[in-house]
């Protein structure tokens, strides 16, 4: 009798057992290919639980109402699944998901970063890309423009040329920025001329991601990749219409209004994205010269996408920019009138261009892309008793094939580019030139097993008046294992000179002498990284990742600006040694349920080894990041950031001051409509806090260098509607 209440009693927490076990769900998730754990993919029910796979690609979903459970499984470049299951579940455990790669993701990155046929975990070159999250996150923060998106990456620095324009030029690991090449969509849009005022003029509202490639990539993008590439990525329509609406709205006197719409039927498909941005003069510091100049800006971008049949596509995109900006003495400003007592700065730009494009697909290893693009640029300035403007015509037409097999890929290709420049009639001096190269390149992909990855390539680049510049490039890649990678690569670069750098850009061009470009050298560099990522998951609820860079770059009699008479004319030359930078960037993640943290940590050794070894100006060494991030799938978003920059040295090498920058973001998310707040540098760090500054009678504001915020604390909030 004893024994039978004993077998029924345990019965009965067995069945309880196994009816609990019932209400869980219990998923292995892969990749489709590999068949490889999938470490990170997030898991999310319709009764708002989550779940992150472990390092066996495991995850578990508990303690489910009974009923029909919707899910969805996602991971980044990949597509994300919806499934639906009956609670109690009585299937197999655990739940096989295989994942496919995102088609559109993987395409951009293919033709945007090494235009081969691998997967991105494959490809021995480092990339750093922002995906559609994080930017939407940034673009609530700074809707006009991309300066914060890039400025809040690992080894970036955006560097402000002038107070009165407030334009910024992007810095990779310490290196001006006409040594970074910036892209759209694979074309070079914004190169010599065009680089005036760009980062301030790209909106972030229909961009689906941003690619980093840091070091030389001369080898396959050309001239003027000597310190990165920077590409950023539309949004391609896909099979459900998409609609962006967003307003935004500063406490600094600005507003914004982003559009987009994509749309796709049968062979035909487009996208639309309109930008209207108005900003008032804002004066931080109550010297009453604007901080923030007055702004008028206008953005047009629809794209025209035809599909003759399943196997090519034909892509047509236009761009037009228009802008004002006045900065300068508030009354000026005001007025639209500057005088030999207030200072008045204008500057006028139109930009537009097109990019066509045509590919043609046989199958995965086989591809041809056809690219040609036009770019206009106008920009006048003007200031008291001066001006200056100028008309840029650029031109690029590429051809690349890519063919072998899935271990052993080709890609070969040749391109022209033109970049004509034509002063006006403004100034009395006449610095206009002409520039032609055309190149061939060709690059191979090997893999020698699972763990071995080899990419080698080679350019041969033919420049008018700076004659013929061979570039190669190596890559490797070892995967330990699933959780540990090594990559490590270098190749040389080239850049032809302009009259346009961050020093002239600073000076508005005034007293640079007429002189013949073709008198000095291109400038020439070698460069190489290495860098470590690891990853892994912590029992069932953490995720820890880790990536840490080496990088060192040296440039080669570099062209720079000097003064013979100490301030009154300005000329170029090449000098007699070399710059060199070097150091180490460390990124770290670590997620728990539905927290993420971001900690990252750059130091730049920038050296100007033509001038005894001194450290380069406005260059700081040590920078830290810090993100944290709540995300409550669907509903919240919240993220709370701090970053330091450490002292700098001014150009007389007096000593700035470190200092924090902090932030805090809200979005909340109601279905279609999502309401955001963020208070960007709510600690109101600025210049002025740490020196005296007063502008207000100033006509030389040129002649201060800016190494910290100026605007200070600003709020802005507004509303994204998403049909």
């Amino acid at each position: 009798m004893n024994s039978l209440k004993i077998l029924m009693i345990t019965s009965c927490l067995l069945l309880s057992h196994v009816l609990c076990g019932q209400n869980n769900l219990t998923f292995k998730i892969i990749d489709a290919d590999s068949e490889e754990a999938l470490i990170g993919a997030t898991v999310y029910a319709s009764e708002n639980l989550g779940a992150i796979a472990n390092e066996e690609g495991i995850a578990v979903l508990e303690n489910l109402a009974e009923g029909v459970v919707k899910v969805k499984i996602s991971f980044i470049g990949y597509e994300a699944k919806s499934l639906s299951f009956n609670i109690p579940y009585t299937g197999e455990s655990p739940i096989l998901v295989a994942m496919e790669p995102h088609e559109e993701e993987m395409e951009a990155m293919i033709v945007t970063a090494t235009r081969t046929s691998r997967s991105i975990e494959d490809i021995p070159t480092r990339i750093e890309f922002l995906g559609s999250e994080e930017l939407q996150e940034k673009s609530v923060m700074r809707s006009a423009n991309i300066a914060m998106l890039l400025r809040e990456s690992t080894g970036i620095q955006m560097q402000v040329t002038s107070p009165s324009s407030a334009n910024q030029s992007i810095r990779i690991q310490g290196l001006d920025g006409r040594y970074t090449q910036l892209m759209k969509d694979g074309f070079p849009l914004y190169g010599g001329f065009s680089g005036g005022l760009s980062i301030m003029q790209i909106p972030p509202l229909d961009l689906r991601q941003v690619e980093v490639i840091k070091g030389s990539n001369s080898t396959l993008y050309g001239g003027g990749a000597i310190a990165g590439l920077v590409n950023l990525v539309s949004i391609r329509p896909e099979a459900e219409s998409l609609s962006k609406i967003m307003l935004d709205q500063t406490s600094a006197g600005g507003t914004t209004f982003n559009a987009f719409h994509a749309s796709k039927e049968a062979r035909w498909s487009y996208t639309l994205f309109a930008s209207a941005h108005r900003q008032e003069a804002y004066d931080a510091n109550d010297d009453f010269f604007s901080d923030i100049p007055e702004t008028r800006s206008l953005t047009f971008n629809p794209t025209l996408f035809y599909k003759p049949s399943a196997s090519s596509t034909f892509r047509l995109a236009l761009n037009g920019t228009f802008e004002d900006r006045w900065g300068g003495n508030l009354g000026a400003v005001d007025n639209r009138e500057a005088s030999s007592q207030a200072y008045l700065q204008e500057n006028e730009t139109r930009r537009m261009s097109y990019q066509l494009s045509f590919t043609k697909t046989w199958d995965d290893n086989r591809k041809l892309n056809i690219k040609n693009s036009l770019l206009f640029f106008d920009r006048s300035i003007q200031q008291f008793q001066y001006g200056f403007n100028g008309q840029q015509t650029a031109t690029f037409s590429e051809a690349s094939y890519s063919f072998g097999s899935t271990r052993s890929s080709w890609l070969i290709g040749l391109n022209i580019y033109s970049d004509q420049f034509s002063e006006g009639d403004i100034s009395t001096n006449d610095r206009s030139y002409n520039q032609f190269t055309s190149g061939v390149f060709v690059q191979q992909n090997w893999q020698l097993n699972e763990q071995w990855f080899i990419e080698t390539g080679l350019r041969v680049d033919q420049s008018r008046n700076y004659g013929l510049q061979t570039l190669p490039r190596l890559s490797v890649m070892h995967k330990a294992n699933r959780k540990l990678t090594f990559r490590i690569g270098g190749g040389l670069g080239y850049k032809l000179p302009t009259i346009f750098t961050e020093d002239t850009e600073r000076l508005s061009f005034r007293g640079l002498q007429s002189l013949n470009l073709n008198n000095l050298d291109a400038e020439k560099s070698f460069g190489g990284n290495f860098d470590i990522n690891y990853s892994t998951a912590i029992g069932d609820n953490w995720t820890f990742s880790i990536n840490h860079l080496f990088f060192y770059t040296q440039l080669n009699n570099p062209v720079i600006l000097n003064s013979p008479d100490n301030g009154t004319t300005y000329r170029f030359r090449n000098a007699s040694g070399d710059l060199n930078t070097k150091g180490m960037e460390t990124n770290l993640k670590l997620t728990y349920n539905d927290f993420k943290l971001f900690f990252n940590y750059a130091l730049i050794d920038t050296e100007l080894g033509y001038s005894g070894d001194l450290q380069k100006p406005l260059t700081a060494k040590d920078n830290i990041g810090a993100v944290l991030v709540y995300e409550e799938h669907e509903k919240w978003r919240v993220g709370l950031e701090a970053y330091y920059t450490g002292s700098q040295f001014r150009s007389d090498y007096s000593v700035t001051e470190d200092y924090w920058i902090t932030g805090l973001m809200a979005m909340r998310k109601f279905k279609n409509i999502s309401l955001y707040l963020n208070f960007e540098n709510f600690i109101d760090t600025r210049q002025s806090r740490f020196e005296s500054i007063n502008l207000s009678n100033s006509m030389n504001p040129e002649n201060l260098e800016i190494w910290a915020p100026m605007d200070g604390f600003i709020v802005n909030g507004g509303i994204i509607l998403e049909l």
